[in-house]
């Protein structure tokens, strides 16, 4: 199957510095994409440049199997996009907003459009001047969304979002990949990443440094374990097993870095003295973060 989101070499600079080099991509239907890494990595122009709003300088960006700078009209057809930097006129109210992009596109969002802002709880007749961070990024999202697109590409959706909301976003988005459509967003909340993608690229000094499945990240994230021992001494002259690292010993308790399947340490165990061992969820946001480093 021909993925929905396909990049090789993309390369952008401005003036010969900053934008991105060499990103590849391949995004199938159905899987929610997440897109990470710090400010000025070349997250915003990647998405620019696949919604046509920059020309690459070099390599090749496709969606749908159409090129993005060539057929981006067609091509936004068939996307829902919401900004990193939403404005909206601030004369406007939702149900303004919403008839202005209904004309735009050649369709009636009326009903999809308020059956959307009913489950983000968000009031269509109330002005944008009015309204909070969190409320102008509900209707930026409703108006993104309500023409059901094939491809949903989020610069940074959860921005003034209360945790509820959060919450919401994240089923509605959910629901969507189950029925084949996919998701591409940039963010910089490590967790929202892992509760939610199927996937993540992280991209460094506009390249790409890393792009794995959760689950593979899962199995390389190190876990906190703690081991207690019945006594003093046995704590004390045990030796560790190799897969736990940065091994602290205090009084009866071990703390350590867990790296590599948890069967290797509960072998181990089976033959020591211990009163018990705790593990704790892989820490991928620790493991992330050591992506982000120069």
């Amino acid at each position: 199957m021909e993925p929905i989101i396909e990049t090789h070499g993309l390369r952008k600079h401005y003036r010969g510095k900053g934008g991105v080099d060499s990103i590849d991509l391949s995004i199938p239907s159905g899987q929610i994409y997440g897109f990470v890494g710090p400010n000025g990595a070349g997250k915003t122009t990647t998405i620019r440049v696949l919604l046509g709003f920059l020309r690459a300088g070099s390599g090749c960006a496709n969606i749908f199997g159409l090129d993005c700078w060539r057929d981006s009209h067609s091509i936004k057809r068939q996307v829902g996009y919401l900004p990193g930097d939403l404005r909206i006129y601030p004369w406007m109210t939702g149900e303004r907003a919403l008839r202005l992009v209904e004309r735009i596109r050649g369709i009636d969002l009326k009903s999809a459009g308020n059956e959307l802002a009913e489950r983000f709880g968000l009031p269509m007749r109330q002005r944008v001047r009015t309204m909070s961070r969190g409320t102008r990024q509900k209707l930026g999202l409703v108006l993104a969304l309500a023409h059901c697109p094939r491809l949903l590409i989020l610069d940074e959706p959860t921005t003034g979002l209360d945790p509820p909301m959060r919450i919401e976003l994240a089923g509605y988005l959910r629901e969507r990949a189950s029925a084949g459509d996919t998701v591409f967003f940039s963010s910089h909340t490590l967790a929202e990443v892992e509760q939610l993608c199927d996937r993540v690229g992280i991209v460094r000094n506009g390249c790409m440094v890393a792009d794995e499945s959760i689950s593979d990240w899962r199995n390389r994230a190190p876990r906190i374990v703690t081991v207690r021992f019945p006594s003093r001494e046995a704590s004390a002259t045990i030796d560790p097993p190799s897969c736990l690292v940065d091994l602290r010993r205090d009084g009866v308790t071990w703390t350590a870095q867990l790296f590599g399947p948890a069967a290797a340490l509960m072998q181990w165990g089976a033959t020591q003295p211990i009163d018990d061992i705790a593990i704790e969820r892989p820490d991928l946001e620790t493991l992330f973060r050591t992506f982000y480093r120069s």
